[in-house]
């Protein structure tokens, strides 16, 4: 008897119907220059408009590389934090082809007065201009100048992790195999929101995800193409070019894995967190019923979202936090607080501006 197809989740159906949706989706991978004009301009709009967190400093640098072009990165660190602090190595979404590390900022900096730590945004080279693993080499490049720099910039070398979302997610993670493969020291974790980690799309989410119009199989088919060109789909793929590909998953660092249930990504993230299992990784896995990809972008009032958000601000908060030998129920009670006291991140004020924005960006885009 065939099976059902779970329905969406009734608030992110609501979000769902204030999109205008073109027939190539929300993300045309058929004209990349053009979507990513739309959401430069969109970013750029949103930057303008969106209240600055001033307790966060914001620092243009670069990692150098001896062979190939530097690294671009923005630090940003929290000013009342006591240092040294912790770092969030970030890669934004974009499915590889899209965004730019500014684009996250207005997010970025309240998670990071929240948090207490600094987050280092890479700005990572797009493909189809650099294909795969040239976006991973960068990660590794800014990873390995942070770690090996981290006193001079105020933070602590043994808190390190890693995250980054959809396709910054997949970066993160083919990132994280390139540390551990050339003996770097080991993040204290990776932090995948329901990341793009195989090419090979044969899973049953990934044949049965086709007309939602957020990131559909056909986006996805698209951008792997001009991630990796005609090796897409065959043996001539590494992990460090989709992390999904990897038969070693011993020694990656702890992992978090978020994903909806009705994202493209979403057996692929499962089997990855089952296999990093298996493997010895400590793993962290949540699945949101109902839930389309980036369901937390595109209703950020929803309680999914929410759940979400304060969901990721939890496990960054226990891992960045240095526990007592022995933990005390103050010390527990403490945490809590924190946690609850945390706002949503991204903040609501962002990304109410940032759907409604984007979708007039995007109806604009397809109709001329």
């Amino acid at each position: 008897m065939p099976r059902s197809s779970p329905a969406i989740d009734s608030e992110l159906a609501a979000a769902l119907q204030t999109i205008p949706i073109g027939p190539n989706g929300v993300f045309d991978l058929t004209d990349i220059p053009a979507t990513r004009q739309a959401i430069h301009a969109l970013a750029e709009s949103l930057a303008s408009t969106t209240p600055d967190e001033t307790t966060v400093t914001t620092e243009e640098t670069h990692a150098p590389r001896a062979e190939g072009p530097d690294v671009p990165l923005i630090l940003l660190r929290p000013q009342n934090a006591p240092g040294p602090v912790p770092a969030l190595v970030w890669f934004h979404g974009g499915g590889q082809v899209l965004g730019f590390a500014a684009q996250d900022t207005p997010w970025l900096k309240p998670l990071s007065a929240a948090i207490g730590c600094a987050i280092v945004s890479v700005d990572y080279r797009l493909a189809p201009e650099t294909l795969a693993p040239g976006a991973a080499e960068d990660g590794y490049t800014a990873y390995r100048w942070i770690s090996d720099n981290a006193a001079d910039l105020g933070l602590d070398p043994t808190r390190i992790g890693l995250a980054g979302q959809s396709g910054g997610g997949g970066i993160a993670a083919a990132t994280a195999h390139l540390i551990r493969d050339r003996g770097a020291p080991t993040p204290l974790f990776q932090l995948l929101m329901y990341p793009m980690l195989d090419d090979r799309n044969t899973t049953d989410s990934s044949r049965s995800i086709t007309d939602i119009g957020i990131w559909d199989r056909s986006t996805n088919l698209l951008a792997w193409q001009a991630i990796l060109g005609d090796r897409a789909g065959t043996e001539d793929v590494t992990p460090y070019s989709a992390a999904g590909r990897a038969t070693d998953l011993a020694g990656l660092p702890a992992t978090f894995i978020g994903v909806g249930e009705l994202d493209v990504f979403r057996d692929e993230n499962l089997d990855y967190a089952a296999r990093l299992r298996a493997h010895g990784v400590p793993v962290e896995l949540h699945l949101y019923p109902g839930a389309y990809h980036a369901f937390d972008m595109f209703a950020p009032q929803s309680r999914l979202a929410e759940s979400f958000h304060h969901t990721l601000n939890d496990y960054l908060l226990r891992h960045f936090t240095k526990a007592p030998a022995t933990p005390t129920a103050s010390s527990h009670a403490g945490l809590h607080r924190i946690v609850a006291g945390l706002p949503t991140a991204p903040p609501r004020r962002y990304l109410r501006g940032a759907t409604a924005a984007f979708a007039e960006a995007v109806e604009v885009q397809w109709k001329s």
